[in-house]
């Protein structure tokens, strides 16, 4: 593509979570039509959204491709992110993972063109997406952990990230839930005890005053993770930076302690 060639191509900024604009919607289409008939989407998508393809259509086009565009165009934005992951898992089982890996990366080309905050991840389907510091705080901290052989703390960061990207409305709550309870276990890892994070945040090696801002940290999440008040709900963008913070955290006390 000539603006990718030539170095034009800056990603828009991330623009929607809760939605899934009619442009995309076409473009998700047209992915799934590199490697099915619009017979073969109609059917993965009628199976996934519970609906009975019209019998009347029966040519390729334009009636079975028009019945798939209304189709997409009519359900619920969170329904469209079912539709891709079940393409995902019919194209893959129809023609092998190199052509799932295809769709996913067109998919992905697509989520960034238009600024969705979500990407298609092999075996984790559909997650958010994050800028570029929020994604290496989390890759490089799942590695970081299971290098170190941390599997409970590797498995809670997936965990909150899991909770980010319910759909339709996040878990929040139990993002930051998660959160914390990797910062925790990889504490408990390196200290060999049981103790809460508030009283290990200073004696696992980290120099202050991080220790200091980790038992802040702490502080302030425990008023959402752990204890849950209808009056204290954390907002989007609270529970993804906590969620960056204790994955940056892990990936540091994991790095030292191996």
């Amino acid at each position: 593509m000539f603006s990718k060639k030539h170095g034009f191509a800056t990603p828009p900024p991330i623009q929607f979570r809760h939605d899934a604009p009619e442009g995309m919607r076409h473009a998700v289409v047209q992915a799934a039509y590199e490697h099915f008939s619009y017979e073969q989407i109609r059917a993965s998508v009628c199976r996934t959204l519970y609906l009975a393809p019209d019998k009347g259509n029966w040519s390729e086009i334009p009636n079975i491709r028009d019945e798939v565009e209304w189709i997409i165009n009519d359900t619920e934005w969170y329904r469209v992110y079912d539709v891709i992951e079940a393409l995902l898992s019919d194209i893959e089982g129809t023609y092998g993972y190199c052509a799932a890996r295809e769709f996913a990366d067109r998919i992905n080309s697509i989520f960034v063109g238009t600024g969705a905050g979500w990407q298609l991840v092999a075996g984790d389907g559909i997650v958010i997406r994050g800028d570029a510091d929020f994604e290496d705080a989390i890759q490089s901290s799942k590695a970081s952990l299971s290098q170190a052989a941390f599997d409970v703390a590797a498995k809670e960061i997936q965990e909150a990230l899991g909770d980010l990207s319910r759909r339709p409305e996040a878990d929040l709550t139990g993002a930051i839930h998660h959160a914390l309870g990797a910062l925790e276990a990889t504490a408990r890892y390196i200290s060999g005890t049981n103790d809460d994070l508030g009283k290990l945040a200073s004696k696992i090696g980290l120099p202050a005053p991080l220790d200091g801002a980790l038992k802040q940290m702490w502080g302030f999440s425990s008023n959402f993770g752990r204890h849950v008040s209808p009056t204290k709900i954390p907002s989007q963008e609270e529970a993804q930076l906590i969620v960056h913070l204790s994955s940056a955290y892990c990936k540091f006390l994991a790095s030292i302690h191996r």
